[in-house]
């Protein structure tokens, strides 16, 4: 390996264990730790359980950026209590209102060549700047907090060669949609995408953040760019340049897996509802009627992406029945676009300003009507996600969302432009760095005291795995269960996330309003419940939620196809068993309320080797197996990562 890529160089050095081999696991040294709020109150709340007096990594921050909407005491306290926390472990806090986490990272602590695990799925948005940046669970981080490696499995290394230049009226979100066009929402599973060649030239560092930020929409581990002149000059806006380091591939390096996309033949895409795989040119939707459009979140936050449709839609009367929405990335950047005059623009046209914040990315407010469409610059669609039911959501540019606000329909910006002129951006030579909202850590241990709402509940205690039980299977999925159908987001649900008994009422709530009552019923009869699944199961958001709230209820295992990777470990981290259909025709033969049957799972979580499983419901059986590393075997048999890291603080 003597020609390196530039994900091999930043896993070369931080590598503390295994070897770099596709497939092998591997310990990572973490520099810096993000959480956000919606899943960094469990992360506090495990530090308290483990003990520990003082973060170790090199930069911790603690943001918030989801749960802003104060309709009760419970996000309040929440802030509070977070606050707290930073102030005890040694954290940097962002205050509620300063912006998305990813978004003030890149501003203000992103350093090339660093490592970087989050608290969040879209911690992959920092590979945009030539950081080895990645999701995982809450107690993933919380190890890695405390001075722990990250562990994961080697991933394949995808090298997409970028040449030619994007043309007019189409820009960096149609790159990354042409990715998922191509890809899927699984395509990513198992690898590192890295973006190289001399289209990079024309890619700016927020054009590089919108397309690293949807890798999670890959199911990609995450997303790397290398640190060149375009990264330079970013740095040097934010008055940072002399922490500035390139960071190229050696001349010669190969990858794992070549793609290649010509950026002059990229058009506008959208992805429809549902899923930000189900991706289809603009102009096969064109004229479909919109009631609501959009605008931020992370997967669109640069200056550029706000000010390009205040110059569309600048002095256009917009319909009356639609809905223009700007969700704001940072208090930074609502300096910048107020002395560019973009927020007078955007204010004349008729839009409406938010929270400086995720806001209508994750359901907490900005809500469709229902039996209308929604056209978002946001990285999700799940269904329901946006806080309406019957939602139908569509995931496009800022160029395509700006011109179709203007004609209350979907509308292909090519075409718009054949009579229009394309807005020419120019980046400001120095940003308006803001620091007001940032609240540094103490260079001491602090013994203050944790400042806890009365919603605010400590961590459940779980005992081991069982070696044999007999449980119902009480849900059977299909393909594709993302993390919102598992626990929803919401304005009614996340201000739940420090009292896991609260949020437990709404597991699977998405896809079975029956399923607390069954889990409870099972619980009770069994001891528990067994989840089947088919591929590709916990895809989407980090929250550990969806595996602490089941695990609450009595989810003993979890039968799939195969899961996406951070999901899969939060469901070990949590001591729910992740078992493989060896045959997966044997999904076919289980249906719910079955009563499945197991013995000897321990030796099988030691040893690897497939257990038999009787249907007794059916009087058949079939053959599972699971399949962990030497590491997540311990953590499993321990009954979760608390208890592992318990034993070993």
């Amino acid at each position: 390996m003597n020609k390196l890529n530039v994900t091999q160089k930043l896993i070369k050095d931080h590598l503390t264990e295994g070897t770099m081999e596709p497939g092998n696991e591997i310990g990572l040294k973490i520099d810096h730790v993000l959480q956000q709020d919606a899943t960094g109150t469990l992360i506090m709340l495990q530090l308290e359980a483990i003990g520990i007096k003082k973060v170790s990594a090199e930069v911790a921050v603690q943001y918030v950026d989801h749960n802003l909407m104060q309709s009760d005491y419970r996000n309040a306290d929440d802030h509070r209590f977070l606050q707290s926390a930073a102030r005890k472990f040694g954290y940097w806090y962002s205050r509620p209102g300063n912006g998305i986490s990813h978004v003030v990272h890149m501003e203000r602590f992103g350093v090339p060549g660093k490592s970087m695990l989050g608290s969040d799925s879209h911690t992959c948005s920092a590979g945009s700047m030539g950081m080895l940046a990645m999701g995982a669970g809450g107690l993933d981080v919380t190890a890695a907090a405390t001075g722990h490696p990250c562990y994961i499995k080697m991933p394949e290394v995808m090298g997409v060669k970028l040449t030619g230049k994007l043309r007019d009226w189409v820009s960096a979100k149609d790159v990354i949609l042409e990715m998922l066009r191509r890809y899927d929402v699984k395509g990513g599973v198992g690898k590192i995408i890295e973006y190289y060649g001399p289209g990079l030239e024309h890619l700016s560092a927020w054009d590089r953040h919108v397309i690293a930020n949807m890798g999670a929409e890959l199911g990609a581990t995450t997303t790397v760019f290398p640190s060149d002149e375009r990264t330079r000059e970013f740095m040097e806006q934010e008055e940072r340049g002399d922490q500035w380091v390139e960071l190229v591939a050696d001349e010669g390096a190969g990858y794992d897996i070549d793609e290649h996309i010509e950026l002059d033949k990229v058009e506008p895409l959208i992805a429809k509802p549902s899923s930000p795989g189900n991706v289809v040119p603009v102009s096969e939707v064109e004229g479909t009627p919109v009631s609501q459009v959009v605008v931020g979140s992370s997967a669109n936050p640069g200056l550029r992406d706000f000010w390009m449709v205040s110059q569309i839609v600048k002095e256009q009367s917009l319909p009356a029945d639609l809905s223009l929405d700007i969700n704001p990335s940072s208090r930074q950047k609502i300096n910048d676009l107020g002395r560019m005059g973009a927020i007078n623009d955007l204010m004349s046209s008729g839009a409406r300003f938010h929270q400086t914040g995720c806001m209508g990315c994750i359901g907490m407010g900005q809500a469709p009507s229902s039996g209308s469409n929604s056209l978002r610059t946001m990285p999700r669609n799940f269904p329901g996600r946006s806080g309406t039911e019957d939602d139908q959501v569509y995931l496009c540019s800022p160029e395509t969302a700006a011109v179709s606000a203007v004609h209350g329909m979907i509308t292909d910006p090519v075409k718009y432009g054949e009579k229009h002129s394309y807005p020419r951006y120019e980046e400001p030579k120095k940003s308006a760095v803001n620091k007001m909202m940032l609240i540094s850590p103490s260079p001491d241990v602090q013994e203050s005291e944790l400042e806890k709402g009365p919603n605010i509940k400590s961590i459940p205690d779980f005992e081991e795995i069982e070696d044999a039980f007999k449980a119902p299977a009480i849900l059977k999925l299909g393909d594709n269960i993302s993390t919102d159908e598992i626990l929803k987001a919401g304005a009614v649900v996340l201000p739940l996330r420090s009292n896991i008994e609260e949020i437990s009422k709404y597991t699977f709530h998405a896809v079975s309003k029956d399923f607390h009552e069954m889990a409870a019923h099972a619980r009770d009869s069994f001891g528990g419940h067994i989840v089947v699944a088919g591929d590709n199961y916990a895809q989407g958001s980090s929250r550990e939620h969806a595996a602490i709230a089941p695990r609450y209820l009595g989810q003993i295992a979890v039968i799939a196809k195969s899961y996406a990777r951070i999901g899969f470990q939060n469901l070990v981290n949590y001591g729910i068993i992740p078992f493989l259909f060896i045959d997966n025709k044997d999904h076919d033969g289980i249906e719910e309320r079955n009563i499945l049957e197991f013995a000897g799972v321990r030796k099988a979580i030691e040893t690897g080797d497939p257990i038999t499983v009787n249907n007794t419901s059916r009087n058949k059986s079939i053959k599972v197996k699971c399949e962990v590393t030497e590491r997540q075997k311990m953590v499993l048999l321990e009954g979760g990562l608390i208890r592992y890291l318990k034993k070993r603080s």
